[in-house]
């Protein structure tokens, strides 16, 4: 009888901790976080997913802001084989893949440094051949045998002077290394114009990256924040 009446008297006397955090219970009862959790953890924490993509958004266009702005001016160049060599008895008549082969070798061609330094030459010195190398862009037009050239500057007029001296010392280039019974030719077929607006920075892109990294980021740090409120040990624990 004494027995029955210490385990009922121990009954009464236990309390039942209530639960603290969802997260919490997630750890103790291996119970798998579900969207309702999250939605109510979200809501507790709502000022750090809102402050973090505020304050993130804020800097990253901030910074964009501060940057150079740099214009970028684009050429089209054609390559190809002069007609009249078909008809000499020397000549090396090139297929489509073996001109789109060729286009290919030399788009690195464009970027060689004697070019640059030509280049460099018909603008005056104001900026040098490892410059120009560094800014400028060489690419096939898919499998066409039109290369694009493009230059990068932070002045638009030197950009368009620039890409412009490149397109056309390459044909002259091509012209000195072509051997006379393959006659490949180069010829300029669209002048660079005047960049109107910069290619960057892109503050809107920037903002509207940031942006969506800082809600990830938010409710990232939510979690965490939830997860170690959860599991602070209460006065019972300390007991």
């Amino acid at each position: 009888m004494v027995q029955k009446d210490a385990i009922v008297y121990s009954m009464a006397n236990t309390k039942v901790e209530p639960e603290r955090s969802t997260l919490r219970r997630g750890v103790e009862d291996d119970y798998v976080l579900s969207f309702r959790d999250i939605i109510l953890t979200a809501l507790r924490r709502i000022w750090v997913i809102v402050l973090v993509p505020i304050v993130l958004t804020g800097v990253t266009v901030g910074l964009t802001f501060l940057q150079t702005p740099m214009y970028q001016a684009t050429t089209k160049i054609l390559v190809g084989q002069e007609p009249g060599a078909f008809n000499t008895p020397q000549a090396n008549v090139w297929t489509p893949d073996l001109l789109n082969q060729l286009t290919q070798t030399l788009v690195e061609g464009v970027k060689s440094r004697p070019i640059a330094e030509d280049v460099a030459n018909e603008v005056g010195g104001q900026i040098t051949p490892a410059e120009i190398l560094g800014k400028l862009g060489t690419e096939q037009v898919g499998k066409t045998q039109f290369i694009k050239i493009s230059y990068s500057d932070p002045s638009p007029e030197r950009a368009q002077q620039v890409a412009n001296a490149v397109a056309h010392a390459f044909p002259r280039w091509v012209s000195e290394i072509n051997p006379s019974s393959v006659n490949i030719y180069a010829t300029v077929v669209e002048d660079a114009e005047r960049p109107q607006a910069p290619i960057s920075p892109d503050p809107l892109r920037n903002g509207l990256i940031s942006l969506a990294l800082g809600l990830l980021l938010g409710i990232g740090l939510a979690i965490v924040l939830e997860y170690l409120d959860s599991n602070q040990p209460s006065p019972a624990e300390f007991e």
